[in-house]
């Protein structure tokens, strides 16, 4: 069925609006491919590759993106863009045409390389092809891939033995190879998170990561050229020493012209194609050509802050110029598409110039808004379609979760049946009315087709992105490892220092153990099967004091917190006994008005979201106080799940207090509350510093006499002078920022009411109450609709960068927050913001401020009475300011991570792209914590990483107390990892009721100690990586059943190969110490006459069994005066003790 008007081969298309012009291109590529179609931005681009998947699902579409970062920067583009790039330029060299090529004007005023270096530098390998890993690296390295550890981006390789990992553009995951010799035996795709194989594949191309590469000819040519561009004072400059080196360096991309003889243009790859020319792409090319100059001359002005120098490439050397750029635009074969029907006075000439209408028109528009839908208008305009004409009715949705609730909504007011679901419009006819998954902004209409977007009718989308989840702990993992001078703690012996991993000879075996040191300069080498027994110390403060080998001291210390501990263990029982005990009245939510009540939510809500909020509702019906945190990404919905359960709350009777730690986010709070409320029986009362007196005094009486259904405040809420009436429900809000007497005044208020708690990141203390099994949690770990992670950028102040992202921020509307560590870096900072964007309003606001001072500034702000808020980090705490969305902060290597992560989440929170821009001094040299924490934000971009983010920040600084009121030095004394396991011991013995003695109370983790001949280890030839085979042996060294050993050998051999002898021999001393815990075997020696066992504190659970086994062994068992098993046996071979060992073992357990 057609579904726009004929377009002629040639001249202007008119009436091409969103939506039909996806219509337009794919009529156009059917009949004059290939054509190419020039879009004036990025989003645009997106918007139109989506709507031809919708639409022509069977044609070909290439993509060729733009560079994602500015002109003239010091980053480079990111490296999966590039490698689209390198794709789409290397299958056009080869001679493969595409029926559409998608691109940008960004992307095709940028120069290429030349065709030729496509064709010199891919390389296609199939399984029995004849490369060695040795070439195949060498080629990688040449052609700018990096070599690293674990391969989890695009660009990165990394070999272990005769296995080479790597991730190639154009993939959409990474390649194992696998080696036999010198030839490929197999070739496996592989999960970059979780690093196990997916498939296999027969055919892979390996095309360069970068447009350049770095071997000997290029780096010659870019030297020469360099020194010439900029004289013989240049070859100082850290870009030219780097590439000197062979070694990429940021923002390399920007000198592209230096590597090639010369470069390319789109034309010259694509000669003669018709290009599409997108709706207003004239004044986005004059737009950008201004913004290239600009760049430009603001590098050649030296920028003071500049820590090196950049040193620019003329324009026309990287961009095409102002001439080319009008022939491409211009050209015979240039059609433009305008969103606009054709003007009426259009002369004859014109048409005959071939000027057409496709007939694409403005939807119908309905009265949606983000509040309330316009089902009813929709449902009206799709009957008056229906009775007038013969016009099919598309609605387009954005996923197949919005297509059913559309549906759902629309067949109770129209009838079941009537709504089809199709696939593509080649299956729709006159006069139905369909629904398909095609992501459109607005609806449009023609006189053959009539469109309704998902946002016409919701006002906007229900779906939200799909991301890829779960590289977050990993990368943890991996940066937690232990590094040579950490702080560990022994469970027996205490504090020492680690200092690396030495190949011990024991008992005729190599093992690797770990080298500690002690107080005095005394070593301990653990073998690595007992890891276990090592935790590490938790913020590597230097000043802790180490511990001697064998003495007292520790012991007496472990005992004396054991102590401590437990008596804390049993108040938080005795807190969460009585909270289960206190009965409250079932708060059931009434299903008309709730229903009522969540429909006016104006966003679809999220998996977890759902989650979390039948979770509030169940523990509000149980008739039981229930105390809940609700950990949530910043933004991601956590208030709605608090709204929800104060209507329950609200309308059943009870006193709803809402805690909030600044008056900012309190009068915020009672704006939303007022607004969701409104129609409702319920009345609100806001109390804060910027409460008139009077209004103050009335609101309190009200909440003393009930009037005052909920109560929003600061913790003025907390005061004495207030006494609530009825109180049900207790709602904290951003609970890190609350201090110890607050959080006791909390305590007395709670009772026998229910208790909600929310954080993004919460403090250590709550997230281990809620791992400990104290508290009741509920994670939120979905993102919203169309929210998109923060791009994160860490690296020294630049001037001309910063200046226009805050241009940029200020050109579409927005605000920006600059944030600096102290009050006294202030009036640099603002000094320098003057300087870069001399008309923008800036603001200045700091805890050293008057209250009222404070609160006026803020308010400002939030109004947009200003551009820029220049602040010390008290704006961390749950200000929602939606149209703020770029941060920059100053010297952001003086910040905890904790407090990074809550600053990056002050912007981003509406559907605009936030950007923070992470800035340190680059005289100074950054502490390996501060690079540590640094990497860790720009590497955790992915939405939902608070909850990782706060177990990551529990373990740098501790869990501290868990009951507030005694802020302890426990942590210090003996480290987090230890403390919190003795914590969690002490709440399950408290929970079980076991009356723990003091004997018990000081009772250490004991790991048993085997001593076989062999060879126990991990090569570095298998694992060439310290910290990865560091983590590997944590791994191991955790594991805990059978099932759990399987499934690491299966991982080890996908990722690493064929299990080394004495690998395997580590599986089996885990097992064997496995099975020596449930016999009580604290020790085991074999050599070739026998073995030798010894129990734990020399007991045996069933001594009587015991007796009887050994009378039954014929002798060959003795019981020994020292209370040790000797078990005669000829093991003249060290491969025979461990089948022996298991055996004997394995006989001990089945008398128990």
């Amino acid at each position: 069925m057609k579904f726009i008007s004929n377009i002629k081969n040639y001249g202007d298309v008119w009436g091409a609006p969103d939506g039909a012009l996806s219509l337009v291109l794919a009529a156009a590529a059917q009949t004059q491919a290939p054509i190419i179609f020039v879009a004036r931005d990025d989003a645009r681009l997106a918007a139109v590759e989506a709507g031809l998947r919708c639409i022509a699902p069977q044609l070909d579409r290439w993509v060729l993106p733009a560079w994602d970062c500015l002109p003239y920067d010091r980053l480079s583009p990111q490296g999966g863009l590039v490698g689209r790039r390198i794709e789409t330029l290397a299958r056009l060299c080869a001679g493969e045409v595409p029926a559409i090529l998608l691109t940008t004007i960004n992307a095709i005023m940028q120069k290429l390389p030349p065709a030729d270096y496509f064709a010199d530098s891919s390389l296609v390998i199939t399984p029995a092809a004849a490369h060695s890993p040795a070439s195949l690296a060498e080629f990688l390295s040449n052609h700018a891939y990096l070599r690293t550890d674990t391969v989890r981006e695009t660009g990165e390789f990394a070999i272990r033995g005769g296995i080479l990992d790597v991730f190639p553009p154009g993939q959409s995951d990474p390649v194992r190879l696998d080696f036999f010799g010198d030839e490929i035996e197999t070739m496996r795709v592989f999960d970059a998170a979780t690093q196990r194989s997916t498939g296999r594949l027969d055919r892979l191309i390996l095309r360069p990561v970068a447009e350049f590469m770095l071997t000997e000819s290029s780096i010659s040519r870019f030297r020469t050229r360099y020194l010439q561009a900029f004289g013989a004072s240049a070859s100082r400059d850290a870009l030219y020493e780097s590439v000197s080196a062979g070694r990429m360096h940021p923002g390399i991309e920007h000198w592209l012209p230096l590597f090639h003889d010369q470069l390319a243009t789109l034309a010259d790859y694509c000669p003669g194609w018709p290009l599409f020319l997108d709706h207003e792409g004239d004044a986005a090319s004059a737009a950008r050509q201004a913004q290239i100059q600009d760049f430009f001359d603001a590098r050649n002005q030296h920028d003071q802050d500049d820590a090196a120098p950049y040193r620019p490439l003329p324009p026309d050397q990287l961009y095409l110029n102002e001439q080319q750029i009008e022939t491409m635009l211009t050209g015979a074969s240039t059609r433009r598409l305008f969103a606009f029907a054709a003007p009426e006075t259009a002369t004859p000439e014109a048409s005959k110039q071939g000027q057409t209408d496709a007939g694409g028109r403005a939807g119908i528009r309905l009265a949606a808004s983000g509040a309330t839908s316009a089902v009813a208008d929709c449902v009206a305009a799709i009957t008056s379609e229906r009775q007038g004409q013969n016009r099919p009715v598309v609605l387009a949705c954005s996923s197949a979760g919005a297509a059913s609730r559309l549906t759902d909504l629309l067949e109770q007011q129209m009838g079941a049946g009537i709504v089809q679901a199709v696939s593509s419009l080649s299956e729709v006819k006159k006069a139905g009315l369909y629904i398909t998954q095609w992501p459109l902004e607005t609806g449009f209409q023609t006189d053959h087709l009539l469109v309704f977007a998902e946002p016409d009718i919701f006002g906007q989308r229900l779906s939200r992105p799909q991301s890829k989840r779960g590289r977050g702990d990993d990368f943890l993992r991996e940066v937690s490892a232990l590094e040579t001078g950490d702080l560990v703690v022994h469970a027996e012996h205490g504090i020492g220092r680690y200092e690396g991993l030495v190949i011990i000879n024991s008992a005729g075996g190599d093992h690797d153990c770990l080298h500690l040191v002690y107080a005095g300069g005394d070593k301990l080498y653990l073998p690595v099967e007992n890891i276990e027994l090592l935790s590490r110390y938790g913020s590597g403060d230097s000043d802790a004091q180490l511990d001697r080998l064998g003495g007292a001291a520790w012991q007496a210390r472990v005992a004396r917190i054991k102590g401590r501990v437990r008596i804390m263990a049993e108040q938080l029982i005795k807190i969460a006994a009585s909270r289960q005990r206190a009965r409250a009245e079932p708060l059931m939510a009434e299903d008309g008005s709730f229903a009522e009540f969540c429909g006016r939510f104006a966003f679809n809500e999220t998996d977890d979201q759902l989650h979390a909020i039948a979770d509030v509702v169940d523990d509000l019906a149980s008739g039981k106080a229930s105390d809940r945190l609700i950990c949530g990404d910043v933004g991601f919905g956590k208030t709605e799940v608090a709204l929800r359960a104060a209507f329950i709350a609200a309308m059943a009777g009870y006193q709803v207090a809402v805690v909030a730690p600044t008056t900012l986010l309190a009068r915020q709070h009672g704006k939303v509350f007022t607004e969701r409320f409104n129609g409702f029986p319920v009345k609100i009362g806001v109390l804060s510093r910027m409460t008139p007196t009077q209004e103050a005094r009335d609101i309190r009486e009200g909440i003393a006499s009930g009037d005052v259904q909920i109560a929003i405040g600061t913790h003025a809420l907390l005061a004495k002078t207030i006494t609530f009436n009825h109180l049900g429900l207790l709602i904290i809000d951003e609970e890190q920022h609350f201090g110890v007497g607050q959080k006791e005044r909390l305590k007395e208020l709670r009772g026998d009411i229910h208790v909600l708690t929310l954080s993004a990141t919460p403090i250590p203390r709550t997230l281990q109450m809620a791992l400990s099994g104290v508290r009741d949690m509920s994670l939120i770990a979905t993102p919203p609709v169309d929210r998109l992670a923060v791009r994160t950028f860490v690296g020294p102040w630049d001037g001309v960068v910063l200046r226009e992202a805050i241009q940029r921020e200020m050109f579409r509307g927005g605000q920006v927050f600059v944030v600096c560590p102290r009050i006294d870096d202030m009036q640099r900072v603002y000094d320098r913001v003057t300087a870069l964007v001399p008309d923008a309003r800036i603001l200045s606001a700091h805890g050293r401020m008057a209250p009222n001072e404070l609160d006026t500034v803020m308010t400002r702000f939030a109004d947009g009475e200003a551009d820029i808020l220049l602040s010390t980090n008290i704006v961390e705490s749950g200000i929602d300011i939606p149209s703020a969305n770029t941060m920059i902060i100053h010297r952001a290597d003086m910040f905890g991570l904790s407090q990074l992560y809550q600053l990056r989440g002050r912007v981003g929170r509406g559907r605009q792209r936030a950007y923070a821009y992470l800035t340190s001094d680059p005289k100074r040299l950054l502490s390996p914590q501060a690079r540590r924490r640094l990497e860790v934000m720009q590497t955790l971009d992915t939405l939902g990483a608070g909850f990782t983010l706060a177990s990551y920040d529990m373990d740098i600084r501790g869990a501290g107390n868990l009951l507030g009121d005694e802020q302890s030095g426990h942590v210090r004394e003996v480290g987090v990892e230890l403390y919190q396991e003795m914590l969690r011991q002490a709440v399950d013995a408290a929970k079980s009721g076991k009356p723990e003695d003091d004997h018990t109370s000081a009772e250490m983790v004991w790991t048993p100690q085997i001593n076989l001949g062999i060879e126990v280890r991990i090569p570095e030839t298998y694992v060439p990586d310290l910290n990865v085979r560091l983590s590997v042996y944590r791994r191991i060294g955790d594991l805990a059943d059978s099932q759990a050993i399987d499934q690491m050998i299966a991982e080890l051999v996908d990722r690493f190969g064929p299990l080394p002898e004495s690998v395997r021999n580590l599986f089996v001393f885990i097992e064997l110490k496995q099975l020596c815990r449930c016999a009580n075997v604290e020790k085991i020696d074999a050599g070739p006459k026998g073995i030798s066992l010894s129990f734990r504190d020399n007991q045996f659970a069933r001594p009587e069994q015991l007796i009887g086994w050994i009378a039954g062994q014929g002798g060959r068992v003795q019981l020994r005066p020292d209370h040790r098993l000797f078990v005669k046996s000829s093991l003249e071979k060290p491969d025979m003790q461990v089948p022996a060992c298991r055996e004997i073992i394995q006989q001990l357990i089945t008398l128990l």
